[in-house]
């Protein structure tokens, strides 16, 4: 799953797969704003077919924590 995820980041919001790890945070070490993770759940939805609430991706701080959660589905 973390391959996947680290996909997308690349794919779709550009961000250089070497600085990509588990422990990455998504706003402080990727760079990544509110619009940006908001695209990022948006094609993990459609992607995987899910639908993530609003306080479940609050609650993604780093590339892990996405990760936990889509292998909890």
């Amino acid at each position: 799953m973390f391959d996947k995820v680290k996909q997308i980041l690349v794919d779709e919001l550009q961000v250089d797969e070497k600085i990509i790890t588990s422990d990455a945070e998504l706003t402080r070490d990727l760079g990544i704003n509110s619009i940006e993770l908001a695209d990022l759940v948006m094609v993990c939805e459609d992607k995987f077919g899910i639908e993530i609430s609003e306080d479940d991706a609050g609650k993604f701080v780093t590339v892990g924590d996405v990760v936990a959660y889509l292998e909890t589905l």
